[in-house]
């Protein structure tokens, strides 16, 4: 399995297809304050999508229903479940990623065993409540430095009013990826922006 260097992270399948069609190959479905009938729905059509594109399908936070529908992954914020408790109900296969905002989080997630991390916001962004610090290029620099020293090798995912413009910066400061939403979904043209994003 290899983490892909573009998350696109939705709360809905609209519009999900053209998308899967340019390229996109890793979706993060991040939905709240749904009823528990809506939530399922939607991650089952969410993850046959994804599957008819042979597209990674992540959960946001809910392991139970991963496994239920069968996505290939979760990820977990940090006010979510335990990495270890999420491990137990899925398995050893399934992708499990987390959020984090400081080196220490980095290294906590990256000793539980966590296949990648999000890390961020590199600036402020409309589409998180209660945004944690933001970190800035500079930011993500220290924290990087941090894991090379510690021996920390972990794909580490760059979110947070990220654009295409930042995409060689954050590369040159050793990220893996980054992970959008806004970039691309409120684009004049979402399927160009994918492969903006994709290189393409």
């Amino acid at each position: 399995m290899a983490i892909s260097n573009l998350h696109y992270i939705t709360d809905t399948t609209q519009g999900l297809e053209p998308l899967l069609k340019a390229g996109l190959n890793w979706v993060q479905l991040r939905v709240k304050n749904r009823n528990e009938k809506e939530m399922y729905n939607l991650a089952d059509s969410f993850v046959a999508l994804c599957e008819k594109y042979k597209a990674y399908s992540i959960i946001n936070d809910y392991p139970k229903l991963a496994r239920r529908v069968g996505a290939d992954g979760v990820h977990l914020g940090k006010e979510d479940m335990p990495v270890a408790e999420a491990r137990s109900i899925l398995g050893k296969d399934f992708i499990i990623g987390g959020t984090a905002n400081t080196f220490e989080d980095v290294e906590a997630l990256y000793e539980a065993g966590v296949d990648y991390v999000g890390l961020g916001p590199l600036r402020f962004t409309e589409t998180k409540k209660n945004l944690s610090p933001v970190l800035g290029f500079e930011g993500y620099g220290e924290i990087l430095q941090s894991c090379s020293v510690n021996g920390i090798r972990v794909p580490i995912i760059a979110i947070g009013g990220i654009t295409v413009q930042d995409l060689e910066q954050l590369h040159d400061i050793g990220l893996h990826g980054v992970a959008v939403s806004s970039a691309i979904k409120r684009a004049q043209n979402p399927t160009a922006a994918v492969k903006q994003f994709l290189g393409k």
